[in-house]
Formats: structure tokens, C-alpha cells, sequence
């Protein structure tokens, strides 16, 4: 799809379809009233008869107005002028592309000229961008016959001469976004028998080549010499062999200090010899979602050409209930030389990415955030809507937390106090991998937090948030949008 910016009168772009804002009460917007100037009235007309009212995300669509250039002219409902967000403006944006008439392959946005509180030119063009590519996103996983959710090939959007450049901007890191949320879905909905580890390794690779990256994919024989035994420990169980990836981004300057991303790349998790329930298993193909948001953002910063040094480490393999996988009452050896004791094997994340954890102390890292699909715990004390937040450091977690507001990716911040240590205690090894049903997303936390003492750290749990179940099951992309944001919001710092 073709996004363009341009500076024109509304009734003189010619567009198969054009799409201006009505509010509640029939309030047009300043280009709503130029395009009913140009037609002698013929919106406030059509408004008078009742046919729309103005409520969010209602829409009319009119053909054929005399004195306007375009085919068409949508009306979309903005709500109640006073209560108009940022959060209204994309539910406008993503109503009026499922809106659009079949056939339509040309669209003009002119609804980004209302004035939000809090907002800007270059942000609400940037989300324009991003919901819809988002709207349009298409799951075609493993269909001979694609499925085509719209016509669309082409989308202006009108800005005024005064905020061409800061239009252009928004523009840039909406595609941006909107690429890289698209890559972590598409890796998020491919079949587990296709999404392996050796796929995601491949993945990196195919990136690093075209933004320039420089990337590591290591073997077993590799993971071995580092002393990952916990990571392996999980990978023992599956005849797929594990990937360590790493990726980095070096376009900060020389010697500034690298964020690392960690993402948890569990391809498919059956839960091991704690096997899960059958039902709806096959949805743990989405047990990656972390490793596919760490490739979906340098998807992002490579297409904004992001000047900071970011690394990415993907520990990626299967949870398998194979002969040889681990047991509950086995004791690992992780890659720092803490020791174990596997009470349950579906507690899996946790044992890989303690092991990418301390990796992640040979970068001297400034930061340092992990993101996973964590613990059905966070689902239950959050729900869908934020991801959960944990961190050892209340300046980082500001910062991300600010970024995911800025994103519409919001998290929410958990505690990670010293009297939830206690529940993972073992009398066999130093640590065991949970920590009872009580509390057990931070349990989760505070046990990852045992391994990332050297640094600022922080560590997302997005069981909730990284896909949808029913009718719209798929992958979301998540936490594309608010890890960008974040790394945007340094590189700006830094410069």
C-alpha cells in the first residue's frame, strides 16, 4: 500500500473515496465544511435528514457531490466534540477503513487536522499510518487462496503547507510501526510445523541483510560452549534443534552503551511432561511472541534507520514431552552457575531466558528489557488490555510505561518486592523455577530479576496481550508499538 502526504484543497483531491468528520450534533469539521461549501450545501443537507448522527464510528457514505474532485465522500463519526481523544481518532480511523466501499483502491484521509489536546500533526498522522495498516492486516498464513480485506492500493493524507515536514515525520514512523507490528504477526500466526527455531534464525538473518545488522545464529554445539544449561535443559525434549539469535543495531555513537532486548522464542509449548490441557494447546504456537516482537522492532528501527545501538537476543526452541525432556525434581545449571530445581516444566520461559539474561551482561548494556509471553497469572490479574511490568529500576519502568502510553500499547507496573524472593525457595538448589499459585506472574519476575542484578532491567509479561482468541484469533504485535516508542524516545534523549 502507497501512502502520500499532500497539501490541497479538499474538494480538489481526486480520490475514489475521501473521508471527513462529522461530531455529534452534526458539527462538521473545518474540512467537512469547505467540501459542503463546494457542493452548495449538500452535506448539511444530508445531515438534516437524519441519515447520521455523528456517534463514533458511524459512517455515510455519499456519491457523486457536485463541485467535489473525489467519487466519493465518507462521513465518519467523531463522538462528542469535548470528549475527543487521541484514543477516539484511531477508533475513527479504523471505523472508516472498514467502511470503505468495495472497490475502492484510492482513499484521502482529511480528519487529521482536528485538534487534539495533547497531540500533534506528526503523531496523529503516525497513528493514522499505523491503525491502518493495522485495519487492513490479513491473515494468510498458509492459504493457497490469499484473502483480500480491501481494494486499497493507494491513501493521501491532506495536511496543511505549514506542517508538510512534521506530516512526513509522522508518516515515516507510523510505516515504521505498522511494518513491524505487520512481521511480529506474521511470525506470531505461522503453523508451529513452519515457525521453528531454525526458521526464526532464518528470519534474523533475512533482516540483518537488508538493514544491515549485524547477527549471530548459534547452533547447540555453540549454546554447549556458553554453559546454557538451562535453556538446554528446556531444548532436550524436542528433536528441533535450539537457535540463540543475536542482532544487533550499531547506529548510536561509538562506545555509547547498547538497550538489549531479550525475547522469549518458545516455538510451540506443550508445557513438557506438565503437559498442558488439550484445550486450545494449539494456540501455544504463539508461545514466541516475544522473540517475534524483538524481530518486529528492529524491523522498525532498521526502517527509521534508529541512531542507537540496540541488541536483540532470541533464545528460541520447543517445550517437547519427549522421552529424554526434563522432569519435574531435575536440577539445571544456568549459564551464571545458579542451580535449578524444575518443579514444573510449563514454567519453561523462565529457564531460557534466564540464560539470555546473563548473556546480555557481556554488551554492558544500559538497559536491559525482556518481553514474554510469560504466565497465564498476568492474564488473570490484568486481563487483555496492558501487559504486565516489573522492573528493578523505577526510572526505566517510567520510561517504558510513558511509551506505551504514547503507543496505545499500555502496560502496568507490578510489584517486585523482596517478600515474594521467599517462595522460590528450594532445598535442593538454589532457586526452584516457581513459586507457588500465589502471586505468580512476580514470582515469574523475581526470579528472571536473580539473574539480572549488573544492569537496569526491566521484563514484560504479555501472556494477555500478544494474541487474540475466538473469532479474531490471531496475533497482535504487540509490544511493537511501545518497545519502538521507547527506543525512539532515547535515541532522541541521546542525540
Amino acid at each position: 500500500m502507497e501512502f502520500s502526504i499532500k497539501n490541497t484543497n479538499p474538494e480538489k483531491l481526486a480520490a475514489d473515496c475521501i473521508i471527513v468528520g462529522v461530531f455529534e450534533g452534526s458539527k462538521l469539521t473545518d474540512a467537512a465544511k469547505m467540501l459542503d461549501a463546494a457542493s452548495n450545501k449538500a452535506i448539511v443537507n444530508v445531515l438534516k435528514s437524519g441519515d447520521m448522527e455523528g456517534k463514533l464510528g458511524a459512517s455515510l457514505v455519499l456519491h457523486g457531490l457536485a463541485g467535489i474532485a473525489a467519487a466519493r465522500v465518507m462521513l465518519i463519526g467523531l463522538g462528542k466534540q469535548a470528549e475527543f481523544s487521541e484514543k477516539n481518532y484511531r477508533q475513527a480511523v479504523r471505523a472508516a477503513v472498514k467502511a470503505l466501499p468495495k472497490g475502492v483502491t484510492t482513499a484521502g484521509f482529511l480528519i487529521n487536522e482536528i485538534t487534539i489536546e495533547q497531540s500533534d500533526t506528526q503523531s496523529k498522522v503516525a497513528q493514522l499510518a499505523e491503525v491502518v495498516l493495522d485495519t487492513t492486516y490479513q491473515i494468510n498464513a498458509i492459504k493457497q487462496k490469499k484473502a483480500q480485506p480491501t481494494s486499497l492500493v493507494k491513501i493521501t493524507i491532506v495536511a496543511d503547507k505549514t506542517e508538510h515536514a512534521a506530516a512526513e515525520a509522522g508518516l515515516k514512523h507510523g510505516l515504521a510501526i505498522g511494518a513491524g507490528v505487520n512481521l511480529a504477526k506474521d511470525l506470531g500466526n505461522l503453523p508451529p510445523n513452519i515457525c521453528t527455531p531454525t526458521y526464526l534464525g532464518k528470519q534474523a538473518k533475512e533482516l540483518a541483510k537488508t538493514y544491515d545488522f549485524k547477527v549471530e545464529v548459534l547452533d547447540r554445539k555453540e549454546i554447549e560452549k556458553l554453559g546454557m544449561g538451562s535453556f538446554l535443559g528446556v531444548a532436550q525434549g524436542s528433536v528441533e534443534p535450539p537457535r540463540f539469535i543475536v542482532l544487533q543495531h550499531l547506529k548510536g555513537k561509538k562506545g555509547e552503551k547498547p538497550i538489549v532486548l531479550v525475547g522469549k522464542g518458545i516455538t510451540f509449548d506443550t508445557g513438557g511432561i506438565s503437559l498442558k490441557p488439550g484445550g486450545d494447546m494449539d494456540e501455544m504456537k504463539y508461545d514466541m511472541c516475544g522473540a517475534a516482537s524483538v524481530l518486529g522492532t528492529f524491523k522498525a528501527i532498521g526502517e527509521l534507520d534508529l541512531a542507537i545501538n540496540v541488541v536483540g537476543l532470541i533464545a528460541t526452541c520447543e517445550n517437547m514431552p519427549d522421552a529424554g525432556a526434563i522432569k519435574p525434581g531435575d536440577i539445571l545449571t544456568s549459564m551464571s552457575g545458579l542451580t535449578i530445581e524444575v518443579l514444573n516444566t510449563d514454567a519453561e520461559g523462565r529457564l531460557i531466558l534466564c540464560d539470555a539474561l546473563t548473556y546480555a551482561e557481556r554488551f554492558e548494556p544500559s538497559a536491559v528489557v525482556d518481553i514474554a509471553t510469560l504466565t497465564g497469572a498476568c492474564v488473570i490479574a490484568l486481563g487483555h488490555h496492558p501487559s504486565g511490568l516489573f522492573s528493578n529500576k523505577d526510572a526505566l519502568a517510567h520510561e517504558l510505561l510513558a511509551a506505551g502510553e504514547a503507543a496505545h500499547d499500555r502496560a502496568w507496573h507490578l510489584p517486585l518486592w523482596e517478600e515474594f524472593q521467599t517462595q522460590l525457595d528450594s532445598n535442593f538448589a538454589d532457586m526452584a523455577n516457581i513459586g507457588g499459585r500465589a502471586g505468580g506472574s512476580i514470582t515469574a519476575a523475581c526470579f528472571l530479576s536473580r539473574f539480572a542484578k549488573k544492569y537496569d532491567w526491566a521484563h514484560l509479561d504479555i501472556a494477555g496481550t500478544a494474541w487474540k482468541s475466538g473469532k479474531e484469533k490471531g496475533g497482535t504485535g504487540r509490544p511493537v508499538p511501545l518497545l519502538t516508542t521507547f527506543l525512539v524516545n532515547r535515541a532522541a534523549k541521546a542525540k
